[in-house]
């Protein structure tokens, strides 16, 4: 039987993939940061895996070509997260500088996002794009929902409350506020909201540990939230 494939595009943690990983589900994240190894593969005790592929996304042709050549089928969803620097408000004080260097440098960035929703539509499955709150909203469309990580916090058990990858970080089960902007659509469904309480809403004390440019603060940063992750896995697995 050919098994059922994620993709998520422009993703090093992986975090996003995980449930559907867990339950059964061939994933496939593809990010620059991933070392070009022909095995490097997580498996699960439920048979599914996650396979990190080494991917320039922003060569748009010929790898947009390959991964659709080769991974594209009985694929089930496809998620992304496009680099967000030169979109996030966060870095609005950098915009006229990065504009002198080069006036397109934003919608560059904005097709990258679109390139998420363009493979999918050609596969006919559902997907999602997600961006801190950006200029996407209007060098796209305005996000189908917003959504904080800690609304979602409740889809994980207390006796896994710390997250496991980042626990000096994340707070335990997501309970931090950050507003995140997410595009979806061709069939995909909005998870329902189980919030936990938020530690401190607005003004998250994680965030205080994560400046910088490194890419380590940076993964961390953009780290999908499990809750949200597991979340969108209930209502899609379907």
């Amino acid at each position: 039987m050919q098994p059922k494939i994620v993709i998520s595009l422009y993703d090093y943690t992986g975090e996003m993939v995980r449930p559907w990983a867990e339950n059964g589900y061939e994933c496939h994240i593809l990010d620059i940061q991933h070392t070009p190894l022909q095995n490097n593969v997580e498996h699960f005790g439920g048979g599914g895996s996650i396979h990190k592929i080494h991917a320039d996304l922003h060569d748009d042709l010929y790898n947009w070509m390959n991964i659709y050549e080769s991974l594209a089928h009985n694929v089930q969803i496809v998620f992304g997260f496009p680099v967000c620097t030169d979109l996030a408000v966060s870095g609005a004080a950098h915009f006229a500088k990065k504009a002198k260097v080069d006036p397109l440098f934003q919608r560059k960035a904005a097709t990258h996002a679109k390139n998420v929703a363009t493979f999918a539509k050609l596969l006919g499955v559902p997907y999602m794009v997600e961006q801190p709150v950006s200029v996407l909203a209007t060098l796209w469309c305005k996000p189908t929902f917003y959504f904080h990580p800690y609304e979602f916090g409740g889809y994980i058990p207390e006796d896994e409350a710390e997250h496991p990858t980042y626990p000096t970080y994340i707070a335990p089960r997501d309970a931090y506020s950050k507003k995140t902007s997410i595009w979806s659509g061709n069939g995909f469904v909005q998870p329902d909201p189980l919030p936990v309480p938020c530690e401190s809403y607005g003004n998250s004390t994680q965030h205080a540990k994560l400046g910088g440019k490194s890419d380590k603060t940076k993964n961390i940063r953009s780290a999908t939230p499990r809750g949200f992750a597991r979340a969108v896995y209930e209502s899609n697995k379907g």
